[in-house]
């Protein structure tokens, strides 16, 4: 009997100590707290997972915390962007072009141990849009487009422009003032309306704004007929979704990196916002949205 207890205590060991075992060898992987991190980070887990890797996936998390927690080894795997990394992280306030910018952090993050592997072609970064069926019909396709219609209807008589930022862009030293400087147009001060950022987006869609502050790959752009401008003159620095990957793990699975840029190739703006668009607008689900298109793309 004493031999049986021994047997089924060693039995109850082992398994704990199996289980420790696994879940330390599984790789962490973590995202934002919004929708379109929320379906970089499932979809990469479950990718990984159909690689035959052991994943506790971490999302939900503000970007600062994200952040700490990669760098203090809580976390293994993120979607970062190359802007928040140059200038929310490391403190950069220099205009730097999209290359110069993923070489930039590459370069700082590296010394912190966090490896970018390729770029995607996803760039979430600032953009303005205006109503489709408005743009086209005045041919607006750029900002300097906009800043052209803009200064050619106040010569012919000050037709008012209500554009709709948010409260900081509105203020801050690389904002509207300067993109205004740039591009060569000025609003008055009544013509620049301060609100939400969500609620630019319901303000376009039924055409009470001319323009306004958006992100590129937000789903809202397409749910909501809107046109994004082209930014000709590169005023709005990068964000360039990219794994970034902690060196111990990479080392520890040697085809992970491989794997990794093999899933960033895939992805790219207009394919993150129709995905955006199906979580925000279709209200389908996350992991849904994520499977499907790592099944379109021949990734599982």
């Amino acid at each position: 009997m004493k031999n049986k207890y021994l047997a089924c205590a060693l039995a109850i060991v082992l398994g704990v100590f199996t289980a420790a075992s696994a879940r330390a060898q599984a790789v962490v992987i973590g995202g934002k707290n919004f929708t379109e991190q929320l379906i970089l980070s499932n979809m990469t887990a479950q990718y990984l997972r159909a690689k035959g890797y052991q994943v506790d996936l971490k999302n939900g998390l503000g970007s600062t915390l994200m952040r700490q927690a990669q760098e203090t080894g809580q976390l293994d795997i993120v979607w970062e962007y190359t802007g928040t990394s140059l200038i929310v992280y490391n403190h950069i306030d220099e205009k730097l072009d999209p290359q110069q910018t993923y070489q930039r952090v590459k370069a700082l993050d590296a010394q912190r141990g966090l490896v970018w592997l390729d770029e995607s072609g996803l760039n979430n970064t600032y953009a303005f849009a205006m109503p489709q069926q408005l743009a086209d019909e005045m041919g607006i396709n750029s900002l300097q487009d906009l800043a052209d219609r803009i200064n050619a209807d106040d010569a012919d008589g000050g037709k008012q422009h209500l554009v709709g930022v948010d409260y900081e862009f509105a203020s801050r030293p690389d904002g509207l003032g300067p993109m205004q400087q740039l591009y060569g147009f000025s609003l008055a001060r009544s013509e620049v309306k301060q609100m939400d950022p969500g609620l630019v987006y319901t303000a376009l869609r039924n055409e009470q704004l001319y323009a306004g502050l958006t992100y590129s790959s937000d789903g809202r752009i397409k749910g909501f007929a809107l046109k994004l401008l082209e930014d000709d003159k590169g005023y709005f620095p990068a964000y360039k979704a990219t794994p970034v990957v902690r060196r111990q793990i990479l080392e520890a699975n040697p085809k992970l990196a491989e794997q990794l840029n093999a899933l960033a190739a895939r992805i790219d703006t207009e394919k993150m916002t129709e995905m955006n668009k199906r979580v925000d607008i279709d209200q389908e689900a996350v992991s849904k949205v994520a499977a499907d298109f790592l099944q379109q793309e021949g990734l599982i």
